[in-house]
C-alpha cells in the first residue's frame, strides 16, 4: 500500500510551504508561557506575569481572524509581512519594557500589539487546500497538520521555558519572535502555492466567515476540546506534584500527545467514506467518554493511560472540525474560517487551565478533571446539534 503522506509532498512546493509553516507556528505555542516565564523571573511574582500573558493570549484571538480576513481578501504575501512586523514590533517593545523595569502599563501595550501575530497555522491549511482541492488527499493532509499542531504545542512550551530558565528571562519570547519572522520570510515569497485572491462584489467582501452557523458551532466545539486539553495540562502537573513525583507531569503529557498524533497519522491514512457530520458525531463521543475515566485514575500511570485513550480521539476530532469548515466557507473566506476554529481551541485551552486551576487551588487536583468531563458533555452536546447543520459532506474517493 502506497504512503499516503509520501503523496502529499510529490506536489511541487508542499515540502517547502510545510517546513516554513512548521517554523512559524511554534511562536503560537511559545509566546504565552515564555511571556509569563521572563515576567515572573523578572518581577518575582506571577500575579502580573499572568495578567500580562493572558492579554497576549487574548489579541491572538482577536486579531488572530482578522489578519486571515485579509489575507483571503489580498493575499498571504502581501499581508503576512506586514503583520509580523507589528507583532514583531509589540514583542520587541514588551521584552524592552520588561527589562528596564517600565510602568505596568507598557507591558500590557506591548503584550496586545504582540497579539497580532498571523496564524500560520490556517495559512499553511490554506495552502494545502488549494494544491489538493477535490482530491482525497486533503484529508491526509489536515490530518497531518493535526500532528504538527501537537508537535509544536509539546515542543514549544518546553522550549520556551528552558531557554528563559537556562539562558536569560527574555530568551523564550525572544527565540519565539525570531521563528515567526524566519517562517514568515521563508513562507510568504512562494507564491506558487499561494491561494489565489477571491473576486467579490461589494456586499460580499464585507461578509465574514464567522456569519456562518457552521463555523461558529464548529468554533465552539473546538472551544470545548481545548477545555479538555487545558484542564489535562493543569491538573496533571497538579496530580504529579500531589503524588509526590512532579516529573511524572511529564509523562502524562507525553501520554495525552502520543496518543492524538498517533491516532491522527492513522486516521489520515484511510480512505473513509462515512459522512462527516456523522464522524464528528463519533469522535465527539468517543472524545467525552474518555474523560470518565480521569475521575478514577489513582496513580501517574493510570493517568496517562486515561489521558493516551482520550488523546486517540483528539486528533480525529480536529480533522473532522478543519475538514468540515472547508466545506462550509467559500474559497475566499477559507483562511479566515480556519483561523476561528484554531482561535477556538486556542481560547478553550486558556480557559480550561483558568478554570481547573482555580478548582485545584481550593478543592484539590480531582476536582479539575470535573472540568474536563462538563467539557466532554459539552462538546458532545454541540457535535449532536452541528451535524444536522454542516451538510451531508461526504469523504470520497477522488475528492
Amino acid at each position: 500500500m502506497a504512503n499516503p503522506y509520501a503523496a502529499l509532498f510529490r506536489t511541487p512546493g508542499a515540502l517547502a510551504f510545510s517546513a516554513a509553516g512548521f517554523i512559524g507556528r511554534m511562536p503560537i505555542s511559545m509566546a504565552g508561557i515564555g511571556i509569563l516565564t521572563m515576567l515572573s523571573q523578572l518581577t518575582g511574582g506571577y500575579a502580573l506575569a499572568g495578567a500580562v500573558s493572558a492579554t497576549f493570549t487574548l489579541f491572538t484571538a482577536l486579531a488572530g481572524p482578522q489578519v486571515s480576513r485579509l489575507v483571503d481578501r489580498f493575499g498571504q504575501s502581501r499581508v503576512l509581512p506586514p503583520a509580523t512586523v507589528l507583532s514583531v514590533t509589540g514583542l520587541t517593545a514588551l521584552l524592552l519594557c520588561a527589562r528596564y523595569g517600565l510602568p505596568a502599563w507598557t507591558l500590557f501595550a506591548g503584550a496586545a500589539l504582540a497579539g497580532t501575530l498571523p496564524n500560520l497555522a490556517a495559512m499553511v491549511r490554506a495552502r494545502w487546500s488549494y494544491v489538493h482541492r477535490g482530491s482525497r488527499h486533503l484529508h491526509t493532509a489536515f490530518s497531518l497538520e493535526s500532528v504538527v499542531d501537537e508537535l509544536t504545542f509539546v515542543i514549544g512550551p518546553a522550549l520556551s521555558v528552558a531557554l528563559s530558565t537556562a539562558w536569560f528571562p527574555e530568551a523564550g519570547p525572544l527565540i519565539a519572535g525570531i521563528l515567526l519572522v524566519a517562517g514568515v520570510v521563508l513562507l510568504a515569497p512562494q507564491k506558487r502555492t499561494e491561494p489565489p485572491v477571491a473576486r467579490y462584489g461589494p456586499a460580499e467582501a464585507t461578509g465574514s466567515a464567522v456569519r456562518s452557523p457552521a463555523v461558529r458551532l464548529l468554533a465552539l466545539l473546538l472551544m470545548a476540546g481545548g477545555v479538555i486539553a487545558g484542564t489535562v495540562d493543569v491538573v496533571s502537573v497538579a496530580f504529579a506534584a500531589e503524588a509526590g513525583a512532579p516529573a511524572g507531569a511529564g509523562l502524562v503529557l507525553a501520554a495525552y500527545a502520543a496518543g492524538s498524533a498517533l491516532a491522527g497519522l492513522a486516521f489520515g491514512a484511510l480512505r473513509l467514506t462515512t459522512p462527516l457530520p456523522r464522524l464528528l458525531v463519533l469522535s465527539v463521543t468517543g472524545t467525552a467518554l474518555t474523560t470518565l475515566p480521569f475521575l478514577l485514575a489513582g496513580g501517574i500511570p493510570a493517568l496517562a493511560a486515561a489521558v493516551f485513550a482520550a488523546g486517540l480521539f483528539f486528533a480525529p476530532t480536529m480533522i473532522v472540525v478543519m475538514r468540515l469548515v472547508e466545506r462550509a466557507v467559500p474559497a475566499g473566506a477559507l483562511t479566515e474560517g480556519m483561523t476561528w476554529a484554531i482561535t477556538g481551541l486556542s481560547a478553550g485551552i486558556a480557559l480550561g487551565a483558568a478554570v481547573s486551576g482555580a478548582l485545584v487551588d481550593r478543592f484539590g487536583p480531582a476536582s479539575g478533571f470535573g472540568v474536563a468531563v462538563a467539557a466532554g458533555a459539552a462538546a458532545l452536546l454541540l457535535a449532536l446539534f452541528a451535524a444536522g447543520r454542516v451538510g451531508e459532506a461526504r469523504v470520497e474517493e477522488g475528492r
